[in-house]
């Protein structure tokens, strides 16, 4: 099934929303907001999907016409906000430009910090940041939902504790990344809030894209109009979803409404472009020496869809703007 949250207050109003994301059905009687319906997610699950077969089959009562700018970040608090990763050819590159490698374990343990978890801006509100000269950069990535997991999951184990899955704009600032992790404390200031796309999917509903622990298709990005990218999500990773779960749980349980992340998409091919300026600049550096993609400007747009195997919007997009403090 797929899911939003109207704007309304802090944590927005739950909706179910159709297959083809045409129209919507408030889900108020089953769960107020997304993380009610994560709390009681046996309970709620259920309900939610007769309602969504029912809204699919043109029998759900008050269905409208889905506005998507009605719609905030399906989660705007989270619980927990982490993110690894996963993607080799995404940390290699940016390490190679800078003349470092990546740790001698980087196949053996998930590379994982833990970052902002409140404030996760809708899909198209504007990006707010005080100064171009912090390097500012989006990251394209896909995001688990998880409900309670235990103490100890394995990683085979931990995969049956996603609940959705979200389109994730991972905001960074490269000037002041580098300072912060020669520290050794990891990021903070150069990581502020993220965004995330407008619908939360179920892992049945993605159907043959979601196997492995992984999820599957084509993430295609836009920055001022150009095409960046279009990579496929689901090779060219070092651990699945479960990999990253199970590692955090090693020393701690999650509360439901917990995301997960496996980083910024990447593959092997260079061809297929990034999904961030931070890698394409990395590459223009390994390639001719120097970086020549600036990072954002007030003023400029991004845009980042996942797309199945027909093409369709898997989560929607996100498009924002960058721009100053009001």
């Amino acid at each position: 099934m797929k899911l939003a949250s109207q704007r309304a207050g802090r944590d927005g109003a739950l909706l179910v929303v159709s297959r083809d994301l045409a129209t919507a059905v408030s889900a108020a009687a089953i769960a107020p907001t997304l993380q009610s319906a994560l709390d009681d997610w046996e309970r709620a699950s259920p309900r939610l999907q007769a309602l969504y077969d029912d809204l699919n089959a043109g029998r759900a009562a008050r269905a409208f016409a889905l506005d998507l700018g009605t719609l905030a970040a399906p989660l705007p608090r989270a619980y927990q906000y982490l993110d690894g990763a996963a993607y080799p050819s995404h940390i290699q590159r940016n390490r190679q430009a800078r003349g470092e490698s990546v740790p001698d374990d980087f196949f053996q343990k998930p590379l994982m910090y833990q970052g902002i978890s409140h404030g996760f801006m809708g899909w198209n509100d504007d990006v707010r940041l005080p100064s171009e000269d912090d390097g500012i950069d989006f990251e394209a990535e896909i995001a688990a939902i998880t409900g309670d997991v235990p103490l100890g999951v394995d990683a085979k184990g931990a995969c049956g504790y996603i609940r959705l899955f979200v389109l994730l704009n991972d905001v960074s600032l490269r000037a002041i990344i580098p300072g912060e992790l020669k520290r050794t404390f990891g990021f903070l200031v150069g990581k502020p809030a993220s965004s995330l796309g407008p619908i939360a999917v179920t892992p049945d509903e993605l159907g043959e894209l979601w196997k492995d622990g992984l999820v599957s298709g084509t993430m295609k990005c836009w920055v001022r109009g150009e095409e960046l990218g279009s990579i496929e999500t689901g090779t060219d990773v070092a651990f699945h979803y479960g990999d990253l779960i199970a590692h955090v749980a090693q020393t701690r349980a999650f509360e439901a409404g917990t995301l997960v992340g496996l980083g910024t998409v990447s593959n092997e091919d260079e061809s297929v472009g990034v999904g961030c300026l931070g890698e394409r600049r990395a590459l223009e550096t390994i390639r001719q020496g120097a970086a020549r993609t600036p990072f954002l400007k007030f003023g400029d747009t991004v845009r980042i869809e996942h797309f199945d195997r027909s093409g369709n919007s898997v989560f929607g997009a996100i498009e924002q703007r960058i721009a100053p403090l009001a």
